[in-house]
């Protein structure tokens, strides 16, 4: 049997599980249903199912009214009062994503997209539990609350004492295209960010509803990697979002993951030259898939959109400027991100890619900046891909995610920052881009881009890190609540010692930034000024 055989055997093999999931949930017209597993919200009475001792609430719709129609690029409304009974059983389809991203062409696809889930013990607990709300990775233009990865029934039945809700939204073209600037943009200017208010819209029918299910609504901690991370590091930024979180825990990502109005513009003038498309309401004409095929032009360059209304202009001197200084955030990257998208686009494919991401920036710099640049490239020569890999690196992440950690701090804001080095057993991979989330996830007998396990103890550490933050804000473990016995203090992060906690397999300490060297402070840090996304 040929790779590619084998390869499209498991492709087929996960798109069935997958579709699986998926299932139209239906109005319960009479009194059949468990009522141990009903929740009265504004919106319905949802019933979940359960497994083992967690319940499942799933294909929660958080919206009034799902954006199709004439409703594409309009904001999300608020939903409506409803006393009806709806099974909450199957997985609402998922927003329309890049199927050359993560596992993008595995979902069932649909405009018909705003739901959430909710998971939950099944205990008699009469304690508000903290709620972790979950905003999913790939690169705001893949990935959804379906991926068998965002289970949360082996994290729940490990942590019991907290709720956690997974949170769809509008994704690239839908969710993030710039039309204001067209003859009738007018009608739609919040088209550009709409993913972020989608999310936002999300997180005030957790505020309002969570209470049902148990949870506290005043202790919620907002949770994303990736395009995930850097949504819950610009919902801050939005006006009245505060209202609805404490905490933040942002894994890879940051402010620099979004675009300057020039960018946004010079993607939507591309789709009106491959679509023939001049006003917004031609765009609005154009079937979702024929509009998601053309929209595969601009790969990997949709995304927030600093517009001056939703976003400020400068995501860092808002920080700076104590924009989020009342929030708690846990932050951080990990050793090798890049190596995931060398991994994942190929080797050739990637230096390609890179190279001309590089090039297309070059020009915007100063000539001592493009020195800095050509001279860390230089030194960080290694395999055909290291220079690229790195420098990317550098800027998308490693560099941005110490930035944030500076910028709060210098506000007065409380941040824990980590830096995670466990290496996986694929090729290439090392320590690579989401590599962590088999663990904070606890399915790390699933993990197939790490390609082995990981320590027991060290997974059990970071995900009592995790939730140890949420409940109060400070993720250090005492001895009598570590998995190991073993106490864990894990320090702010300052200007003087710069500290974060290094999550080594098997050594999780802190220690100083400049021992790692995480950072290129001379040459690379002063770059994510420029947001590379």
């Amino acid at each position: 049997m040929s790779e590619n055989t084998e390869q499209q055997m498991s492709l087929d093999e996960a798109r069935k599980l997958l579709r699986s999931l998926y299932g139209e949930n239906k109005k319960i017209t009479d009194d059949s249903y468990d009522k141990a597993l009903a929740v009265k919200c504004i919106n319905g009475t949802f019933v979940g199912k359960k497994t083992d001792n967690v319940i499942a609430y799933r294909g929660i719709p958080f919206a009034g009214s799902q954006p199709v129609g004439d409703l594409r690029w309009k904001a999300p409304v608020d939903v409506i009062p409803d006393d009806g009974v709806y099974e909450a059983y199957y997985n609402a389809k998922s927003c329309y994503g890049n199927e050359s991203l993560e596992t993008g062409s595995l979902f069932y696809p649909s405009e018909e997209c705003l739901y959430l889930n909710v998971w939950k013990a099944d205990d008699k607990s009469e304690a508000k539990k903290p709620v972790m709300v979950w905003i999913h990775g790939g690169a705001y233009e893949a990935g959804g609350t379906v991926d068998p990865e965002f289970d949360c029934t082996s994290l729940l039945t490990e942590n019991p004492d907290v709720i956690v809700v997974t949170v769809a939204y509008r994704l690239g073209i839908f969710g993030f295209f710039q039309l204001s600037q067209l003859p009738d943009g007018k009608d739609f200017p919040d088209a550009q960010n709409l993913g972020l208010l989608d999310q936002l819209k999300a997180l005030k029918w957790v505020h309002e509803n969570i209470a049902a299910f148990g949870g506290d609504p005043d202790n919620v901690t907002i949770w994303g990697e990736s395009a995930g991370a850097g949504s819950v590091t610009l919902l801050p930024l939005l006006k009245g979002s505060q209202g609805y979180f404490k905490r933040v825990i942002a894994q890879s990502g940051s402010p620099a993951l979004s675009r300057s109005m020039d960018e946004a513009i010079a993607c939507t003038n591309e789709m009106m030259d491959i679509l023939g498309c001049k006003t917004a309401s031609d765009f609005l004409k154009v079937d979702a898939q024929k509009l998601f095929d053309a929209s595969k032009a601009i790969t990997l360059r949709m995304g927030p959109v600093r517009d001056g209304n939703w976003l400020p202009l400068e995501p860092w001197e808002a920080y700076a400027n104590g924009a989020a200084k009342d929030i708690d955030f846990l932050l951080g990257c990990n050793k090798d991100e890049m190596n995931f998208f060398v991994v994942g686009f190929g080797v050739d494919n990637f230096i390609k890619w890179a190279d001309g991401r590089i090039a297309g920036r070059l020009p915007q710099l100063s000539e001592d900046e493009r020195a800095h640049v050509t001279g860390f490239m230089e030194d960080a020569k290694g395999e055909a891909y290291d220079s690229d890999s790195r420098v990317l690196s550098q800027i998308w992440f490693n560099s941005s995610c110490i930035r944030l950690s500076e910028e709060q701090t210098k506000a007065g804001g409380r941040v824990y920052t980590y830096y995670f080095t466990p290496e996986a057993a694929v090729p290439i991979m090392k320590c690579g881009h989401a590599i962590e989330l088999p663990v904070v996830f606890n399915h790390m007998d699933n993990a197939s881009d790490i390609g082995r396990a990981f320590d027991e103890n060290f997974t059990k550490i970071m995900r009592g890190m995790w939730i140890r933050f949420a409940k109060t804000g400070n993720p250090s473990l005492t001895a009598d609540i570590s998995p190991d016995g073993k106490a864990y203090e894990w320090p702010l992060y300052d200007h003087e010692d710069k500290k974060v906690m290094v999550l080594d397999e098997f050594d999780v300490h802190p220690e100083k930034e400049s021992d790692r060297k995480i950072v290129d402070w001379e040459r690379i840090y002063p770059l994510t000024k420029y947001y590379w996304f």
